[in-house]
């Protein structure tokens, strides 16, 4: 189990601790408690000394964790633990059959949380929110219904007409990037081309729960967002789960498709109001299954968690202008 993973995360000597540590948990049946002090040690340690690869605290934190994240003002925080959370969603990912990955982040906020193994893959239908917001910035209005239906129903086609409106392939993907890149996400490359035929470029783009949530985090502050957050809020029926389960003012956008054996990958990410303003969350999961109604219900599981212990974030809202 990772916990947190902003920009460098992969070479940290704490993310290659923890895994190893969840590999020690499964040889000597540790219970989740007993794993939460030890990791919960050498974070504390990561905020005393440069160990671990990140830097110490500049300043003494006097408010709770989250809200110290929540008014970070950048730096090389690389860690931020929500104590009860982590606790509570350890005990899930170790009873769940599947891998889960969870990061939250407060809009305009500069730090994320993170939790679970899953940490990338496809974007699936999830990326049509850039998508969308890049097909309206070159056509102000012009397909009202495509841009509709590719957020509330998740509508291929819609969302393959708005794709052909930005030009050739590569002027597609660039301008989908672009919109990624604005809102934060410095990392992610949308594909020009399909790497499986039957599937949509944009849809196969990988997309990481940590870039994805900080692009949710800026979505409502980029110009010309409004009418995509808006569509977020109006989800099918039939796709009200995840935040749309548990959170009845959630904005959010679902995804899921299957990898070349069947397997299907359930993710999702939206805005969700908290004190002090809002926060965004990305989630996904990979049911042992394969189907996606465990994915699904899985995601369920983790809304139902993040909304018992949503009092431990504080929210934020974008810079004024």
């Amino acid at each position: 189990m990772e916990y947190g993973f902003p920009t460098g995360y992969e070479s940290s000597g704490l993310w290659e601790i923890t895994k190893a540590m969840r590999r020690e948990d499964k040889k000597q049946g540790l219970s989740p408690v007993r794993r939460m002090l030890a990791v919960t040690a050498c974070l504390l340690m990561a905020a005393l000394v440069p160990a671990c690869g990140t830097e110490p605290e500049k300043r003494p934190l006097t408010a709770p964790v989250t809200q110290a994240a929540a008014e970070a003002p950048g730096g090389k925080v690389s860690i931020t633990i929500p104590g009860t959370l982590a606790a509570d969603f350890q005990v899930l990912e170790q009873s769940a059959k599947g891998e889960l990955g969870l990061a939250i982040m407060p809009v305009g906020g500069q730090q994320l949380v993170g939790l679970g193994e899953w940490t990338t893959g496809p974007a699936w239908s999830t990326m049509k929110v850039p998508l969308v917001l890049a097909a309206e910035r070159k056509n102000p209005g012009g397909q009202t219904y495509a841009t509709s239906a590719a957020i509330t129903a998740s509508d291929n086609s819609a969302a393959d007409s708005l794709w052909s409106s930005l030009g050739t392939p590569r002027e597609a993907a660039q301008s989908v990037q672009a919109v990624l890149r604005e809102g934060g996400d410095s990392v992610t490359v949308v594909a020009e081309k399909p790497k499986r035929s039957e599937y949509s470029s944009f849809g196969q783009s990988d997309w990481s729960l940590a870039d994805q949530v900080r692009f949710a985090a800026r979505l409502p502050c980029i110009p010309g967002s409004d009418k995509v957050v808006k569509l977020m809020g109006s989800v099918s029926a039939n796709q009200q789960w995840g935040l749309g389960s548990v959170f009845e003012a959630a904005e959010f956008k679902g995804g899921w498709g299957p990898d070349a054996a069947g397997a299907y990958l359930v993710r999702q990410f939206g805005l969700v109001p908290a004190s002090g303003g809002s926060v965004a969350i990305a989630l996904a999961a990979q049911p042992d299954s394969g189907t996606f109604s465990d994915g699904m219900n899985l995601l369920d599981d983790m809304a139902g968690l993040i909304s018992q212990h949503l009092g431990e974030f504080t929210g934020g809202s974008c810079p004024a202008r």
